[in-house]
């Protein structure tokens, strides 16, 4: 019960019961070359059957290891058609989007461009309020610097899809948090936010003279061989292959209906979680940047470095959460975006990683899906 309890909680880190007929559609699972005792592939395959469903309509799972490989894939591309999902689409990653941007940061500390004891009002002077003592560039990192949330185009899902394609800027998200007071004193706590990582992508743009985008495909894209990864900015479309996203939402009548979320500007999400990508590529992201191939050594340390002192601190300064289960500690990263849930997770020695992006009915819910609570349980047996 207790090994049990504890993978419950790690889906829920993973992803942030509906009941509604959705059209039937064969889901397909194919096994990688390898096929080993471990991952459990029957379980793999157990755990995305019978989708869609009313909580998702589609799952692409990537499970690798020193004991196998395995990928497989369920559900459809759109409700319309039925048609299977496609296991190579592109699916918006969210939040795994500051796994990137943290690598860049220690990739430019490493050039000696960002110094990640300096405080960011240094690199960008005047936007953060007179009342915010120095933030040192590594407590955006690790969401220790009491910057509180900036500004955003409404508060419930009503409210943002209205203006889904209209477009925030980031630099009207951290001037409208620059404008408030801090949260608490920098270092003190840890609250994760994704004002943090808005503030790192605008210094990074600040230190390099280019764009956040072109300045991470050179850093982090482009080594760990993400050919198929991209930053849409202020374009709402997926652009390539990809499955279709859907919220659920019920109707004056007492129904439900599922909106499609698929096309959504997703601007203001910026170095916090725009970023658009494959299972494959983040399952090279997750291998390239624990083998030290994307973050150097003297810098890969903070990668798994979690503030000491604070209570109930887990996210590191590289954009990862530490998570202990039954003697095993695994770095994982979550993201979620309406019609999209995505997460990485790994043991730092890579003898388990987990890739997977789940179509979610209800992405944003703060109740684990329980797609994902089947895939979690599954991958870690």
């Amino acid at each position: 019960m207790r090994d049990i309890r504890r993978r419950s909680i790690l889906a829920g880190a993973l992803a942030v019961p509906l009941t509604a007929g959705l059209p039937t559609s064969s889901a397909s699972a194919t096994p990688a070359v390898h096929s080993t005792s471990a991952p459990d592939v029957k379980a793999l395959r157990a755990a995305i059957a019978g989708l869609p469903d009313a909580s998702a309509t589609a799952a692409l799972v990537r499970v690798g290891g020193t004991g196998g490989r395995w990928h497989g894939s369920s559900g459809v591309r759109d409700l319309e058609s039925g048609r299977p999902a496609d296991p190579d689409a592109r699916f918006r990653a969210g939040s795994t989007t500051k796994v990137v941007t943290a690598a860049a940061v220690l990739r430019l500390a490493h050039e000696g461009r960002i110094g990640l004891d300096t405080p960011v009002q240094h690199y960008l002077p005047g936007l953060l309020g007179r009342r915010f003592r120095p933030v040192a560039v590594r407590q955006l990192l690790d969401h220790t610097s009491g910057i509180p949330a900036g500004d955003g185009l409404g508060t419930t899902f009503e409210e943002v899809y209205a203006h889904r394609f209209d477009t925030l800027s980031p630099q009207r998200v951290a001037a409208s948090a620059g404008a408030k007071e801090p949260e608490f004193c920098p270092g003190r706590q840890q609250h994760y936010l994704n004002i943090n990582y808005t503030f790192l992508g605008l210094l990074i743009e600040r230190v390099t003279g280019r764009s956040y985008a072109s300045e991470v495909s050179r850093l982090v894209l482009r080594p760990a061989g993400m050919r198929d990864t991209y930053f849409p900015g202020t374009d709402p479309r997926i652009l390539g292959p990809h499955n279709r996203g859907y919220q659920v939402v019920k109707r004056p009548d007492g129904t439900t209906e599922f909106l499609d979320v698929t096309d959504w500007n997703q601007a203001d999400r910026f170095a916090a979680g725009d970023m658009i990508s494959t299972t494959a590529d983040l399952e090279r992201l997750l291998t390239g940047l624990l083998r030290g191939r994307i973050v150097p050594r003297p810098q890969l340390k903070e990668v798994f470095r979690v503030p000491p002192g604070i209570t109930g601190a887990s996210y590191s300064a590289g954009g990862l959460q530490r998570f202990e289960s039954d003697g095993k500690v695994y770095w994982v990263k979550s993201g979620g975006r309406y019609g999209y849930n995505s997460a990485i997770a790994a043991t730092r020695n890579l003898s388990r990683t987990v890739v997977y992006s789940v179509n979610s009915t209800d992405a944003k819910s703060e109740d684990a899906n329980p797609v994902v609570g089947r895939i979690i349980t599954a991958a870690l047996k």
